[in-house]
């Protein structure tokens, strides 16, 4: 799919400021908004969406199909006399420029029982009729996911494989007593699921209106400790206590000596091509609803992916498996129409996983911190390389910031000597031909000069920060997905030089 000159910035919502301590479908999204249109902009990136679970890893989340009720906009609660002012009036001493997930949570979710508590006891609110619409349309994934959510409330957070053996194995007489038993805990998250979309949708009209779309993210894996394993046993790899046999990662390279080791189960590609690849394009269903053009995460592996036995400390003793391949897109293309697709086919890329994409006409992802080193892929990354049908990014989520990776030694994240940084700032400088002007505009400045069609920003490029603000550390399994900008930050004279500049570039 051919996608018009555009720019655009990454910004998750967990970044934008909020007095509840983490980012919100409330005030603060729509100044971000209005920001964009300022600036000219006419995407607005985002990563998953979906509930969180280990290490607060949008990439690790309860479900593939719902949203993160920590995203609700207690504000609106407030305004539809759901919540009054003294639910608020304890409201932490939050930090401003970081998320402290714990807290958040704490408090958040505490405060969005109450909300549902009233919501659900009235029965004639006037959302109500709208509210069991959106069971009943989202009856195929919400029913399990409300469940399983209400479970794992039971059993204090523990993984679904240490669950009573009746209800881990959904036996059929077990599934109607705990949803019996726990059907007051399943409207709960039911409720905040209509409501996380009714936000979302008020939100992403308002960005229609002022010309932005929404890009978001389809990771390919799943968690394993999430309704989609619990509720789909048989589309994955995994033993008869439910627990996986083999999982996923991507093998040795230029940035990890060992690999990384994702851990997420791997799915049986062979059932879902049984069942006509149902389950993914109800998920791409799900997630078209949600967003205009989705960021497919780790497209090579639809094509082969590494597959490493189960247990295995590191990635090093992986091996490769061929995938579903183009039977997979063809099998999305016959259930949807035309894919509004973005292939993230960064790492290991081979012709095979080239020839997919192009024969589907997906765009791919080009990353410029990564076009001056000696990686053997860097020339693919430099803008005179580009084609006209990709995304071009200073940065991603995995990356530091331009500043960061500008002015740190620069190689603790990679398997790069101190020489090997040397020379790729030397080659860096002489490439895009400058002295003292700050790297993250001249950054800026060379994908919107480039030919290539979309070109994405995030947001702490925008804002010239450091390593500070650097959203996550593949490999690393705390201090992530915590940053947020203050306030204050975003001017209105960013704003103009950045329109400037998307308006000199025709994006």
């Amino acid at each position: 799919m051919r996608f018009p000159r555009c720019g655009g910035i990454l910004l998750h919502l967990t970044s934008l400021p909020s007095r509840h301590g983490i980012g919100d479908l409330g005030q603060s999204a729509y100044q971000f908004a209005e920001f964009l249109a300022a600036s000219g902009q006419k995407l607005w990136q985002v990563l998953p969406l979906s509930p969180t679970g280990y290490g607060d890893s949008p990439y690790q989340c309860f479900s593939a199909f719902a949203g993160n009720p920590l995203f609700i906009d207690l504000g609106a609660l407030l305004e539809q006399d759901l919540l009054a002012p003294l639910d608020l009036s304890s409201t932490p001493d939050f930090p401003d420029d970081y998320v402290d997930y714990g807290s958040v949570i704490e408090f958040k979710l505490a405060v969005l029982r109450r909300a549902a508590q009233r919501f659900l006891g009235d029965d004639w609110h006037p959302q109500r009729a709208e509210f069991e619409a959106f069971c009943r349309n989202n009856a195929a994934w919400l029913n399990d996911y409300a469940l399983f959510m209400a479970c794992k409330g039971v059993h204090r957070g523990a993984v679904w494989t240490n669950w009573e053996p009746a209800i881990r194995r959904r036996e059929a007489a077990a599934l109607k007593e705990w949803s019996t038993t726990l059907s007051h805990q399943i409207e709960v998250f039911k409720y905040w699921q209509f409501e996380f979309c009714r936000q979302w949708d008020n939100l992403k009209t308002h960005c229609h209106q002022r010309g932005i779309r929404i890009m978001g993210d389809i990771p390919i894996y799943v968690a394993h400790d999430s309704a989609d394993v619990w509720a789909h046993p048989e589309l994955f790899h995994l033993d008869e206590q439910g627990k996986p046999t083999v999982v996923a990662g991507v093998p040795p390279d230029y940035f990890s000596a060992t690999g990384q080791l994702w851990g997420n189960p791997i799915y049986r590609w062979d059932v879902l091509a049984n069942c006509g690849y149902r389950w993914w394009i109800d998920r791409f269903r799900a997630s078209l609803h949600l967003f205009d053009i989705v960021r497919l995460d780790h497209f090579r592996g639809f094509e082969a992916y590494w597959e490493v036995p189960a247990g295995a400390s590191t990635a090093a003793g992986g091996k490769w498996v061929k995938g579903p391949g183009a039977e997979f897109f063809h099998a999305l293309q016959a259930g949807l129409g035309e894919l509004p697709i973005v292939a993230e086919n960064l790492g290991v890329i081979t012709p095979e996983v080239e020839a997919i994409r192009k024969q589907f006409g997906f765009p791919g992802m080009s990353l410029l911190q990564f076009a001056f080193g000696n990686d053997p892929q860097g020339p693919s990354f430099r803008p005179h390389n580009y084609a006209r049908e990709l995304v071009a990014y200073t940065g991603g989520h995995d990356n530091d910031t331009t500043i960061g990776w500008w002015t740190s030694s620069g190689y603790g994240d990679s398997t790069r000597t101190a020489e090997d940084v040397r020379k790729e700032r030397e080659f860096t400088r002489a490439y895009l031909g400058f002295e003292n002007e700050a790297i993250n505009w001249v950054f800026i400045r060379t994908v919107l000069a480039s030919v290539a069609d979309i070109a994405i920003i995030p947001l702490q490029d925008v804002l010239g920060l450091g390593s500070e603000a650097r959203m996550n550390l593949p490999g690393t399994i705390s201090g992530n997905w915590k940053w947020r900008y203050r306030p204050s930050i975003l001017t209105n004279e960013i704003a103009e030089r950045l329109g400037m500049m998307t308006t000199l570039y025709d994006r």
